[in-house]
């Protein structure tokens, strides 16, 4: 175990003498000596933690956040709504595709860079909008800003989040923001102006939240908007002392109550407070005439998030908006709905110049590539990212985003690619769904 921790450069295989013919110099006799044979590998300079040792995929973040954080905190991430059928569906999609590898091709010039809206990333992932983060995870907002920003992965804020978005923007300023919007265009406007006064250049409408889901699990557990402190709420958190302490004191004690920061141009209620929630009215009136106002205001890049049906998704483009977001909201709106990889292909194969972006139910690198070759110019991903923060902030992040990013590097080697563009359908074989 010694030689562990000695430096990457002692471990390395000595160099061989050249080889001698008759007692000369193999060189002077115009032999090339052969190289040094390398049997070691240099540390990666991002190399984990002791206290990260046993993250070694996304599902181990989840696992360990179990432990971490509250009942009524850790479901209010992880659930889904009513039967939990759209959760599943959305993550079993994927396991109805098997990959088909094509081997004996020179891999060695592996890129996962990608470009999206004229921005070039590390990868073909990013941070989907979580809401409340900061109440998961202490700063969460800024330790995902953060994170993103140190490994060039795109993150988008939700218009839910406890931070401002100012502060978020000035952590971050390739950061996107995403909005619940009423059917009030003066109110839309209004946050518009903010948005972009601070400096946003993408901006995401959410279209899937007419109404808040019917998320049980929030019942019962425990989870309330705004929390109420009853004798379940107060033990959960006397026995989550790290969370307790870590996350919702320190919040207190350095920055005050928490606030609904940017659900409207101004601040909104206490996320604690008994008098006040927040401002949901007239969410259900949203329509495709709101967006095609923003379209007209809005210069940045527009995008809708939470369309399924195809047909939604031409009236989005017809709208002018710059790519779709393909979601079930994480399961955690309209129980039994469709999954997004369902119906990437049908929509793809009509996308022209729309991005296309999937999230909900990605884990793996070989998720990544499913979506890709299926059509999909980009995916994000939120429950891993989150549970990281409150595992190990910024750093916890990283680790989950270098573990899906070295995944996928891996996988294309595997599957006989050098880019990402390479992927396409061949390199996929539908097959029934097994136990």
């Amino acid at each position: 175990m010694a030689t562990l921790d000695r430096p990457a450069s002692e471990l390395r295989t000595p160099e061989r003498a050249a080889p001698t013919i008759g007692g000369a110099d193999a060189t002077a006799a115009g032999i090339a000596a052969p190289q040094a044979i390398v049997t070691s590998l240099k540390r990666s300079d991002a190399a984990t933690p002791y206290r990260f040792r046993d993250l070694l995929a996304l599902d181990d973040f989840e696992r360990h956040a179990r432990k971490r954080l509250p009942p009524m905190i850790f479901q209010y991430v992880a659930g889904g709504v009513e039967t939990g059928s759209a959760l599943a569906q959305s993550r079993g999609a994927y396991a109805d595709y098997a990959l088909l590898p094509r081997l004996m091709r020179d891999t060695s010039g592996r890129d996962t860079a990608t470009t999206l809206f004229g921005q070039t990333y590390a990868a073909p992932f990013g941070i989907g909008p979580l809401g409340g983060a900061a109440f998961i995870a202490y700063r969460g907002d800024l330790v995902l800003a953060e994170a993103a920003r140190r490994m060039n992965l795109p993150m988008c804020l939700s218009a839910s989040s406890l931070i401002k978005l100012e502060d978020v923007y000035a952590q971050n300023p390739q950061a996107w923001f995403q909005g619940y919007l009423p059917g009030d265009q003066h109110r839309i406007d209004r946050l518009l102006d903010r948005v972009e006064a601070t400096g946003y250049r993408t901006f995401v409408v959410t279209a899937d939240t007419p109404t808040l889901g019917n998320r049980e699990h929030n019942t019962r557990s425990g989870f309330s908007m705004p929390i109420k402190v009853t004798p379940k709420v107060a033990w959960q958190s006397a026995t989550h002392p790290r969370w307790l302490l870590g996350t919702v004191a320190r919040t207190f004690l350095q920055h005050g109550a928490p606030h609904f920061e940017n659900t409207e141009a101004t601040r909104g209620p206490p996320m604690m407070s008994q008098g006040a929630v927040r401002n949901t009215i007239a969410r259900d009136q949203l329509s495709w005439k709101n967006l095609e106002a923003i379209r007209k205001r809005w210069s940045g890049n527009l995008l809708v998030k939470g369309l399924l049906a195809p047909e939604d998704v031409e009236i989005a483009r017809s709208c002018g908006v710059d790519g779709v977001i393909l979601s079930t909201h994480g399961g955690r709106q309209l129980d039994y709905a469709v999954a997004p990889l369902d119906v990437l292909p049908e929509v793809a194969a009509r996308k022209g110049g729309l991005k296309i972006i999937v999230d909900s139910g990605i884990r793996r690198g070989t998720d990544v590539m499913k979506a890709l070759a299926l059509g999909a110019d980009f995916v994000l991903l939120g429950r891993p990212f989150m549970f990281a923060a409150a595992l190990g902030g910024v750093a916890g992040v990283e680790l989950a985003m270098r573990i899906l990013k070295e995944e996928l590097n891996r996988d294309m080697a595997l599957i006989g690619v050098n880019r990402l563009s390479e992927l396409n359908p061949d390199f996929l074989r539908r097959v029934p769904r097994r136990g």
